[in-house]
């Protein structure tokens, strides 16, 4: 079996498990605490969660998992409460207020297929239900464990995190004073708050899980934030080479918008240049671990190659 192909292969495993198992987490029957669970909003989470995307986020966790030999199903439950966060950020980043797409992943997005408050309330329950997961003694059975990875979801995904990025790319936008132009450090802080939070998380996440020692920590650290950056300028570079058949959502919106991206900043050519030496501090983050962390090495080149 050739490198591409393992990779594809361990790709597309994470992503089916995740998905059977973010089916599973988003049932009819209530849990413990609850009274019930309303059909429309659970439709709607259901719209939002299942049916698309390559779990990325989940894949990277479950690969840093097991570089450190933590348990595989502990793993992908952690990756199904990312990605349920993951999918809260991007049903609340497609309303109207915000970016105001109707397409995701090549269907309406939850308020076009729904309604904006069953979106809004969607988002809400899918962030709330990630806490919920990654709490879980299934998770890890080491409580300091579950309060790790708590502690750092929250601080990726708020205020100085994910969130945090989002508002200050609303005001790079325009949306509460006069636009300003963005300089490459301020562009490059705005993206890894607002995309690469996330990503970055998933890799520490598989460190926490194994209990990886502080060197290799730190090694994990550095690959995620790298990765981070270059998942969103591959990004940026979609919406200027992309089509949106492809993608499955609208392109050549950053420009439309005004947004500030590092491909306005540095030119086509030159965000290729640099995604080309992100990839490179990737390799060099990982070449510590040898061999064994080829899955994560193969990840970083199909960030930087990915088409959709």
């Amino acid at each position: 079996m050739n490198a591409a192909h393992d990779f594809t292969t361990r790709l597309t495993a994470v992503a089916t498990e995740t998905e059977t198992l973010l089916g599973h987490l988003l049932g009819d029957a209530p849990l413990p605490g609850e009274t019930t669970r309303p059909e429309r909003l659970l439709a709607a989470m259901r719209h939002a969660v299942l049916g698309g995307g390559k779990r990325l986020r989940s894949f990277l966790l479950v690969e840093t998992a097991a570089l450190f030999g933590a348990r595989r199903d502990g793993a992908l439950l952690a990756g199904a409460a990312l990605e349920c966060l993951h999918c809260y950020s991007l049903v609340h980043d497609d309303l109207p207020a915000m970016d105001d797409d109707d397409l995701r992943r090549g269907r309406p997005t939850v308020h076009k297929a729904f309604d904006e408050a069953t979106a809004i309330l969607t988002g809400d329950a899918l962030l709330t239900l990630a806490f919920d997961i990654v709490a879980r003694v299934e998770v890890h059975t080491d409580a300091n464990v579950r309060v790790a990875l708590v502690s750092e979801l929250a601080r990726a995904s708020g205020v100085g995190g994910m969130a945090g990025g989002q508002m200050l790319d609303l005001a790079a936008e325009g949306r509460f004073a006069d636009k300003r132009t963005l300089g490459e450090t301020e562009i490059m802080t705005l993206q890894a708050m607002k995309t690469g939070a996330l990503i970055h998380f998933a890799c520490r996440a598989g460190a926490i899980l194994g209990k990886a020692d502080d060197t290799a920590r730190a090694n994990i650290n550095r690959y995620g934030a790298v990765i981070g950056q270059a998942f969103q300028i591959a990004d940026d570079l979609l919406d200027v080479e992309g089509d949106s058949a492809t993608l499955g959502k609208a392109i050549a919106k950053d420009a439309a918008a005004g947004k500030a991206t590092l491909v306005s900043t540095l030119g086509v050519a030159g965000a290729h240049a640099r995604l080309d030496a992100l990839i490179a501090d990737a390799d060099a983050a990982l070449a510590p671990f040898g061999a064994k962390a080829d899955t994560l090495r193969d990840a970083a080149r199909f960030i930087a190659q990915r088409r959709n």
